[in-house]
């Protein structure tokens, strides 16, 4: 063998007697095979199997594996974030002329995606009450393919009775999604209460540093993880093995991660709960917020998201005052390791049930900071508030 081929071809290292506690990164677009007859009947590997790089390597693999583990489901795939799984997941179970029935508490780009690209495929598309079974049932007809569910809201936070969704659907012959992002499988499992479909956001708790996208899709039945991998070959949708590394690391510590921001979001929301300048606290947790009964029965805890609703008089005010704050950082998404606040529109279109409030809500995530900063943060904020709104 000559010199140029030497800097080319593998060399044969042995792996035996090794052994770490990480999971290697796998990197790889082309895969080969022994012979040629393997590479010809590559396309018959199944879920599991190794084809090309953009379907999969052991490393993304292994997340789905853990990941899937958690959720109790029969496959789970990877997507590029968590809006991606949201999207890929519909698109997979649903045909022309069917009809999808969303939650009015889903994260917006749900809402745009299904009014924008479904109903483009003749999907029609309607919205029901997060917390009415009977306006649910009111809504599904024959057509009804699927019911997409967010249980708690990513803003509203109401908490949806996902068992009762489902056997409603189910006897329609309609199968049932939900996005579990605020919860994670550590708090809750839908799978296990009669959802077919459950979406992770894993750019969130599952990789706790804000910077990783991607997200999860995990399926009940074989034949929704056949039909969504091979949706997902004609799209050409794949994730960073590098990336996935990072995910599996990060998992490690998620238990721990999110008891805490649970503990400090309960500390800060009684905060705000017991100033006059809010009108409530919307944290499943808290007996006034929307299904917190449910949330009662059927979750092992609470996250670190919640939301503030301001008074009237105090609300012009609030968006103002977050340029004062020193521990907490303004910011999208949730789920890492600074905690955030930010601004969010309730939607105008929102007409099930209509929205009672303010049409904007102080969204708040807790991260791992030391509590008695983000309360001193809290403190300052509300008499930044009230100063200005003459409380």
């Amino acid at each position: 063998m000559h010199d140029m081929t030497r800097c080319v071809v593998k060399p044969d290292v042995r792996e035996e007697g090794f052994a770490s506690l990480t999971t290697p990164v796998h990197r790889a677009s082309t895969i080969v095979f022994d012979t040629a007859e393997a590479f010809a009947s590559r396309g018959e590997r199944g879920l599991d199997g190794y084809s090309y790089g953009l379907h999969g390597t052991p490393t993304t693999r292994a997340l789905e594996a853990r990941i899937n583990a958690l959720e109790g489901g029969f496959h789970t795939f990877l997507a590029p974030s968590g809006q991606a799984a949201n999207a890929f997941a519909m698109l997979a179970v649903l045909k022309p002329g069917q009809k999808v029935l969303i939650t009015e508490s889903c994260y917006p780009p749900v809402r745009d995606f299904a009014l924008q690209d479904l109903a483009r495929q003749s999907i029609t598309v309607q919205f029901f009450d997060p917390l009415s079974v009977p306006d649910l049932e009111a809504r599904l007809t024959p057509e009804t393919g699927l019911v997409w569910c967010e249980s708690p809201g990513s803003t509203t936070m109401e908490v949806q009775d996902i068992p009762a969704i489902a056997a409603l659907a189910h006897r329609s012959g309609a199968l049932v999604g939900c996005d579990n992002t605020w919860a994670t499988p550590l708090l809750f499992k839908p799978l296990a209460h009669g959802a077919d479909i459950v979406t992770e956001a894993l750019t969130k708790y599952f990789s706790g540093t804000s910077d990783i996208l991607m997200g999860s899709i995990s399926l009940r039945e074989p034949a929704l993880a056949h039909a969504l991998r091979n949706q997902f070959g004609r799209y050409g949708i794949g994730v960073s093995p590098d990336d996935a590394s990072h995910i599996l690391r990060s998992m490690e510590s998620m238990p721990l991660r999110l008891a805490h921001a649970g503990r400090v979001a309960q500390e800060l929301a009684a905060r705000f709960a017991a100033d006059d300048l809010v009108e409530a606290v919307l944290l499943p947790s808290r007996p006034e917020c929307p299904g917190h009964e449910i949330w009662k029965r059927d979750f092992a805890g609470v996250s670190g998201l919640f939301s503030v609703l301001f008074r009237p008089e105090a609300l012009p005010h609030v968006a103002p005052a977050l340029n004062g704050l020193t521990t907490f950082a303004i910011g999208a998404s949730w789920g890492g390791s600074r905690s955030l606040m930010a601004p969010q529109p309730i939607r105008e279109d929102r007409t099930s049930p209509r929205w009672q409030h303010t049409r904007s809500a102080l969204r708040i995530s807790t991260g791992l900071e030391d509590p008695r900063d983000l309360m001193a943060d809290v403190d300052a904020l509300l008499e930044r508030i009230r100063e200005k709104a003459g409380g």
